[in-house]
């Protein structure tokens, strides 16, 4: 038997992830949802159209009752970032479309794990967990995998090795408060400030770190993003792809993901992103690997910073 996934928005990222979904044949039923149905029947046919090139996916323009059996529904409605705004300018528009959507999609679909990828993303994850009232494992938010994809990229830069390699996240809020925890980081198995002197020294080392701009490289990637093209959709759908493919194949895995906080590292009430164990049931659980103080000032900012944005919401 098949996997069907739903995805709700079929604008620039809805329409990505699809076509991603379909290239690499992560799922064997595809259903697009969108308010906005010329534009969806269009990007619906355009994707199915790739199918035979690829692999064997039936990808088709539905309402919510054709989600009805979905193993995973990504949501990724609402309006995007224009250059200059943060991702918490988004919050009450994009708030109220989840209060649209949410009953809609859960009726027919009340066991699939979601996926939110919508921004902000770590408040919506927290106000759609708030509506539905779904088991919290069974709601996740993409969070800040889009930003430890691009810190392992500028980190495999420096070093010259595979990103694969390199274990290392960012985590909080999906934006100005997330943080990178250097504690934690380690390649091949070596933590990160061994890593230089763990190189054979007769081969060419690697270049020394410049963490500052390596973390302004992965703040500021998104916004420089949509200040050249308007948009970001490539990067984050290939996330939504591996994070579908890990649920698909319920293996657990360690990612980085928006989740609901209920007392990791004395916090409560708040999505944010920590390392956790996905598998086929969504989130599994958390981790909370020992961090350092001033780590954990930050973790605990990136919470406040939420929950004031939080408080200013009407539901």
């Amino acid at each position: 038997m098949g996997t069907k996934i739903s995805i709700i928005g079929a604008g620039n990222v809805g329409s990505t992830i699809a076509y991603t979904l379909t290239v690499t044949g992560v799922a064997s039923e595809i259903v697009m949802i969108d308010i906005a149905k010329d534009k969806l029947l269009g990007e619906a046919l355009d994707i199915s159209q790739a199918s035979p090139f690829s692999s064997s996916v039936q990808v088709y323009a539905g309402n919510y009752e054709d989600a009805k059996g979905s193993d995973i529904v990504v949501i990724s409605s609402g309006i995007g970032r224009k250059p200059g705004q943060t991702r918490l300018d988004l919050a009450q528009v994009n708030v109220n479309v989840i209060k649209s959507v949410a009953p809609q999609i859960t009726k027919y679909a009340p066991n699939a794990v979601y996926i939110m990828v919508s921004n902000p993303v770590d408040i919506l994850t927290y106000e759609f967990l708030r509506i539905t009232g779904l088991p919290k494992g069974k709601v996740l938010g993409t969070g800040t995998i889009l930003d430890t994809a691009r810190l392992r990229t500028r980190l495999s830069n420096y070093l010259e090795i595979d990103p694969k390699t390199v274990n290392a996240y960012v985590l909080g809020e999906h934006g100005d408060s997330s943080f990178i925890p250097w504690s934690v980081v380690t390649v091949a198995g070596v933590p990160l400030d061994e890593f230089h002197a763990a190189v054979n020294p007769l081969s060419s080392l690697p270049l020394e770190l410049d963490y500052h701009e390596i973390e302004h490289y992965v703040c500021t990637s998104g916004s420089s993003i949509i200040k050249r093209k308007g948009a970001t959709f490539y990067g984050v759908s290939s996330c939504v792809m591996y994070l579908c493919r890990r649920i698909i194949e319920n293996i657990d895995t360690v990612m980085v993901a928006s989740t609901l906080l209920c007392g990791e590292y004395g916090i409560s009430d708040v999505a944010l992103s920590l390392m956790t164990v996905l598998n086929g049931s969504g989130i599994k659980t958390t981790l909370t690997p020992t961090m350092t103080d001033e780590e954990l000032k930050k973790l605990h900012n990136s919470a406040e910073v939420l929950k004031k944005t939080l408080s200013g919401i009407e539901l």
